[in-house]
């Protein structure tokens, strides 16, 4: 079997607009935070990408991707250090490229899901403690959801589960394991106002122009789906950043700029899971719930005293549960004949099988992050001192600072 060179050429520059998607939310989850813990929150980031991208070549792809050991749950060791993942295609998952071009793609996805995370814990946790994290919960949250849900043996795979590009895999996965770190760790000493805000529009910026990559590279091929992915993302994201807007304009009196962004980038996790089943129409409802969806869940955040201090929970998990809910409704084989039709095109069952997916994404995530979190926190600690809190991580994590300014 034959690569053919215009899929791999493509699928190749959409793994490396994924890529960039890992630094790009360092600079937009930066911004938000106070200027004694930027540095760290960028460290979070391009740190994630070097460790993953390791673990993925040795045994994450492994785990996610290869045949599965007859439960449904995990692949296996068969692929460990990418034995057997060489330069033709595997018609299990792209017939037209190469399989390790298949395999770096999906390892950017792998990369940026930890990443997503530590939004949640920002300005309270010890890098130590972030490493054995985040290898920890790559190894047994992500890899087996990915499989579950993309593995061929996977079991929500099998029941039919539409996941085009990571709702439940990337934004369900962390949003609800950053809500569970979040509520164990505790509150942070003191709250930080964003110290950047340009950071942070920057971040988004770049984060929205490698979503083109995320969704419209999961069609695998250059063609009309990928064609079709590129624009119910780009609509989605224009009609929640508009939504989001307007909400908080009328709630709080000004048009907020960081409240736009997060807006794009909640419509950006929305649209994931549907990009490559549903129409224009589609998108613009999707990105028209994410903009009020995830604003009112931000809204909840004071009233619940959890200090998830970028609001991970609300962009990614409320988001990344609407989009796969919304999936479910709004997806037909007009634009995907792989896939199938929701609720609003005949067939209710689609969306029982997206709600199945939701509800075992969601409890599988919270239970294994709070093991995991309670273990790390017992033997090692999760959290730094009082005092290292509040000299900043950037100074008492790594012993640099970020701006030198006299």
């Amino acid at each position: 079997m034959d690569s053919n060179s215009g899929d791999t050429a493509w699928l190749l520059v959409c793994a490396a607009l994924v890529m960039l998607m890992t630094p790009a939310l360092g600079f937009f989850y930066g911004g938000l935070v106070g200027k004694k813990n930027v540095l760290s929150t960028l460290t979070h980031s391009f740190f994630i990408l070097c460790l993953i991208s390791v673990q993925w070549v040795l045994w994450g792809y492994s785990l996610s991707f290869s045949p599965d050991t007859g439960a449904g749950l995990i692949g296996g060791l068969g692929w460990v250090a990418l034995k057997g993942v060489g330069f033709t295609p595997n018609a299990d998952y792209a017939a037209t490229v190469p399989h390790q071009a298949f395999m770096a793609f999906q390892m950017m996805f792998a990369v940026i899901t930890p990443a997503l995370i530590t939004g949640a814990f920002a300005e309270r946790v010890s890098f130590k403690a972030y490493v054995i994290f985040a290898l920890v919960w790559s190894t047994l949250v992500y890899d087996p959801i990915a499989h579950w849900v993309w593995g061929t043996g996977g079991w929500l795979h099998a029941l039919g589960t539409l996941d085009f590009a990571g709702g439940t895999v990337v934004h369900i996965s962390s949003g609800v394991s950053a809500l569970v770190a979040a509520i164990l760790i505790g509150r942070r000493l003191k709250t930080s106002e964003p110290h950047d805000a340009t950071m942070t529009i920057l971040g988004a910026s770049l984060l929205w122009f490698g979503w083109f990559g995320f969704n419209a590279g999961s069609a695998l091929t250059a063609g009309g789906l990928a064609t079709s992915a590129f624009v119910v993302t780009n609509t989605a994201a224009a009609m929640a950043g508009l939504t989001w807007l307007t909400v908080s304009w009328i709630h709080r009196g000004r048009p907020s700029v960081l409240g736009m962004a997060a807006g794009a980038v909640a419509g950006l996790v929305a649209i994931t899971p549907a990009s490559g089943f549903v129409d224009v129409s589609g998108s613009i409802i999707i990105g028209l719930g994410a903009g009020v969806f995830c604003y009112l869940a931000i809204q909840l955040r004071p009233r619940l005293k959890i200090d998830d201090a970028l609001d991970v929970w609300a962009v990614h998990g409320i988001g990344g549960t609407w989009g796969a809910i919304a999936t479910g409704l709004f997806a037909t084989v007009a634009i995907n004949t792989a896939g199938a039709n929701g609720l609003f095109f005949g067939n209710p069952q689609q969306l029982v099988t997206q709600l199945i997916a939701v509800g075992a994404t969601w409890l599988y995530a919270a239970i294994a992050t709070a093991v995991i979190v309670k273990v790390i926190d017992v033997t090692v600690g999760m959290r730094v001192r009082e005092h290292e809190e509040s000299l900043g991580l950037d100074a008492s994590q790594h012993g640099e600072i970020a701006y030198q300014l006299d």
